[in-house]
C-alpha cells in the first residue's frame, strides 16, 4: 500500500540525515495521500542507517496504524494536527538541528535580517508559546501541533513554511515530504545566519518590508519570475 509514497518519505528522512539536520534518531518526516486520507511516517526510534521504505508506517488521520510492523514516530499526533488543519500541505518534517533548536530553546523567533531569509519566509520564523504544564502532562504531541497552528493562525502557512516550537525544535511543512525537508534545511541555515549576524552587529534591525516582500514575491507571488518557466 502507498509504495511510492513510502519510498518518497523514506528518502526524505534519509535526506534529513544527509543534510546534517539530525543526530542519532532526533527527527522525522512524513507525507500524506490526500485521496485516501493516509499518512506515511518514520517509525519511532529507528536509526537512519539502513532505513528502508518497508519500515515506514502508515496511519490514518486519527492516528490508527493501517500498515506497518513498527510503532510510528512519537511525534505523529503533531504531524496529524497540521495535516488536518492545512489541507494544502503534503509533507511535514521535524528536527532538532543545532541552530534552529538553539533559537527554539531561547524562545525567540528568528528575525528577518536579509534577503536570503526573505526568499523563503515573508517575515520572522515564528516561535510558539511554551506549553502549559497541563498540556505537557496531557496529550503532549497533539498539544504541540495545536501550539503550532495557533502561532501561525494570523499568517499563511505557505508564506511561513516552518516554525520553532519553544524549548523543543523546528517543524516545517510543504507540498511534499521532500519539500518539507528542504524547508528544514532552509530554517537551519536562516537560524545560523541570524545568530552570526547578531554576533557581528548586536543592534542590527530587520530588513525593510519593501525589500522583504520583493524577494519573497519574486519567488512565490502570483507574478513570480525567479527560476525557469515550465
Amino acid at each position: 500500500m502507498l509504495e511510492e509514497l513510502k519510498e518518497e518519505v523514506c528518502a526524505a528522512n534519509l535526506l534529513l540525515q544527509q543534510a546534517g539536520l539530525v543526530v542519532l534518531t532526533w527527527g522525522n518526516a512524513s507525507g500524506i495521500d490526500r485521496e485516501q486520507g493516509l499518512v506515511v511516517i518514520k517509525p519511532s526510534g529507528v536509526a537512519y542507517d539502513g532505513m528502508t521504505a518497508e519500515q515506514m508506517v502508515i496511519v490514518d488521520l486519527e492516528g490508527n496504524v493501517v500498515e506497518g510492523d513498527l510503532q510510528p514516530s512519537s511525534d505523529t499526533p503533531s504531524h496529524l494536527v497540521l495535516y488536518r488543519e492545512w489541507e494544502d500541505i503534503g509533507g511535514v518534517a521535524h528536527t532538532h538541528s543545532t541552530y534552529a533548536t538553539a533559537w527554539a530553546q531561547a524562545c525567540r523567533s528568528i528575525p528577518c535580517y536579509g534577503t536570503t531569509h526573505a526568499d523563503h519566509f515573508r517575515g520572522p520564523v515564528p516561535v510558539t508559546r511554551p506549553l502549559e504544564p497541563e498540556a505537557v502532562q496531557g496529550s503532549y504531541e497533539w498539544e504541540t501541533g495545536r501550539a503550532i497552528v495557533r502561532a501561525v493562525a494570523n499568517n499563511n502557512p505557505r508564506e511561513f513554511p516552518g516554525i520553532l516550537v519553544a524549548q523543543h525544535g523546528a517543524f516545517t511543512w510543504g507540498g511534499s515530504a521532500s519539500e518539507a525537508v528542504r524547508n528544514s534545511i532552509i530554517v537551519e541555515q536562516i537560524a545560523r545566519m541570524a545568530a552570526v549576524t547578531e554576533g557581528l552587529a548586536p543592534t542590527v534591525g530587520p530588513i525593510s518590508d519593501e525589500l522583504r516582500d520583493k524577494h519573497f514575491l519574486r519567488k512565490h507571488g502570483p507574478k513570480a519570475y525567479y527560476g525557469q518557466t515550465e
